[in-house]
C-alpha cells in the first residue's frame, strides 16, 4: 500500500500534467509497488485537489466494460473516473489536437441521473427509476501520462480511466421509450466509417454498466447526485484522430455528434 505522502505526490503529478500539458510518470513506473487500490486512492485525492482549486465533478466514466478490454489489462471488473466540469466541449465545436496527448474517440451513451443514486444493492430497476433520460455521446480518450506503464489497469484507475473528454448531443430520449440494448452507432472520420455497435456490447446492456458503478461508488462513500452525466461505456473500438479530421457518431435513433479537430 502506498502511503499517503505518495498518493498525494502521484496525484498532484496528475493535476500539474493537466494544467500544463508536461505529461506525468505513469504511477506503475513512479511507485511499481501501487496496485488498484491505491490507484482509486490516487484518482480521489486528484478529485480533492481540484476541488479545492474550483473545479466541480459533474459525473462518472465506466471504462473496460468489454471483456476484451478487461482481459488486455487484467482487470477483473470494469473502472471508472470522475468527470469534471471544465472536460465537457459542445458538438460541432473544434478542439486543438495540440493540446491533447494520445486521444481516441469512441462512441458511448451517457445517462443523465434525475435523482441520487446511492449502493449498494443497487439493481436494473433502481438505474432505470434514478436515470432523467439518455444521450448520445462522444468520448474522447486520454492520458495525462507521458508513456505507457508497467500496470495498464492500475495506471488507467488513477488516471480518471484516462477520460480525456465528453461531447454530448442534444437529443434526450426516456429510457422507457427505447430499447437501449439495440441502440446502435457508426463513428466516421473524414466521412469514412471506422467501427459500428449496438448499445448490448456494453456488459450486455449499459444499463448493468450503471448498476455496477452505484455499487462500486458505494465502497468510496461517493453516490451518483442527481444532474450527473454517467458515461456508460464504449460499443466500438477507440479510434485514433490528428489535426484537421471531422468526427461524426451516427445513431440509428439519436441522431448524430459531430466534432473537429485542429
Amino acid at each position: 500500500m502506498l502511503t499517503d505522502e505518495q498518493v498525494r505526490q502521484a496525484a498532484e503529478n496528475l493535476w500539474q500534467a493537466e494544467l500544463t500539458s508536461e505529461w506525468a510518470e505513469p504511477l506503475s513506473i513512479l511507485f511499481p509497488e501501487a496496485d488498484v487500490s491505491d490507484a482509486y486512492r490516487v484518482g480521489l485525492a486528484v478529485r480533492d485537489i481540484k476541488l479545492a482549486n474550483g473545479r466541480t465533478v459533474k459525473g462518472h466514466k465506466i471504462g473496460l466494460t468489454s471483456k476484451a478490454m478487461r482481459d488486455l489489462t487484467g482487470a477483473t471488473e470494469p473502472d471508472y473516473g470522475f468527470i469534471f466540469d471544465n472536460w465537457f466541449t459542445l458538438e460541432g465545436s473544434v478542439v486543438q489536437r495540440a493540446a491533447m496527448n494520445r486521444p481516441l474517440v469512441e462512441v458511448e451513451l451517457a445517462f443523465v441521473m434525475g435523482q441520487e443514486l446511492k449502493g449498494p444493492s443497487i439493481n436494473a430497476a433502481d438505474v432505470i427509476r434514478a436515470t432523467d433520460f439518455i444521450l448520445p455521446a462522444l468520448e474522447i480518450v486520454d492520458s495525462r501520462y507521458k508513456g505507457r506503464g508497467n500496470n495498464l489497469l492500475v495506471d488507467s484507475i488513477s488516471d480518471a480511466a484516462t477520460c480525456g473528454f465528453v461531447v454530448l448531443g442534444g437529443n434526450p430520449v426516456k429510457l422507457t421509450d427505447v430499447d437501449i440494448r439495440r441502440l446502435s452507432a457508426s463513428l466516421s472520420i473524414n466521412g469514412q466509417v471506422q467501427e459500428s455497435g449496438t448499445a448490448s456490447a456494453v456488459m450486455g446492456n449499459p444499463i448493468n454498466a450503471v448498476v455496477w458503478l452505484a455499487n462500486k461508488l458505494h465502497e468510496f462513500g461517493v453516490s451518483m447526485q442527481p444532474g450527473d452525466v454517467i458515461l456508460s461505456g464504449s460499443f466500438v473500438k477507440a479510434i485514433p484522430f490528428g489535426a484537421d479530421d471531422t468526427i461524426v457518431a451516427l445513431y440509428d435513433q439519436l441522431g448524430e455528434i459531430t466534432l473537429q479537430s485542429a
